[in-house]
């Protein structure tokens, strides 16, 4: 039996956009999403060296993919993306990795962010972290509740 005191393993939660990655990452409880510092893409093996080193900063167990259907809930050319790159994750880190329906997140990130009473600027640079942040809690949530049989 594990003690209370030992953390759970942490999920670390993605936005993947074509420039950076929002990042975030479970609590030591496992209850809420923490944002981590956006990560500006540069090449292939450079993200997949950062990923790297959040995942084992953190002891990061499994990782969650934003995955972004259209609003009919049909996938499309970027859904088609972010599956090759969980496929991708999967292989490099031998993790479970979990692709998230993120439709809404980013507006509703902009939207936080906007009652925040931030800049369009200070909006900018942290509507990704905030994007992973609405992702992982999402999944956290979700996970959490008793499943319903139908």
């Amino acid at each position: 039996m594990a003690s209370s005191a030992s953390p759970l393993p942490r999920i670390l939660g993605l936005d993947v956009g074509s420039k950076t990655i929002g990042m975030a990452v479970s609590d030591p409880l496992g209850i809420t999403a923490q944002g981590l510092e956006t990560l500006r893409r540069k090449s292939k093996r450079t993200d997949l060296e950062a990923l790297r080193a959040v995942i084992q900063k953190y002891g990061v167990a499994e990782i969650v993919v934003g995955y972004p259907l259209h609003m009919s809930g049909n996938a499309g050319a970027q859904s088609q993306r972010m599956a090759e790159f969980a496929e991708l994750l999967r292989e490099q880190f031998r993790l479970p990795v979990h692709l998230w329906d993120e439709r809404l997140t980013t507006a509703q990130a902009n939207r936080v962010l906007r009652e925040a009473e931030l800049s369009i600027q200070q909006r900018r640079a942290a509507v990704d972290r905030m994007a992973a942040v609405l992702i992982l809690q999402s999944f956290i949530e979700a996970r959490s509740l008793p499943s319903e049989s139908p």
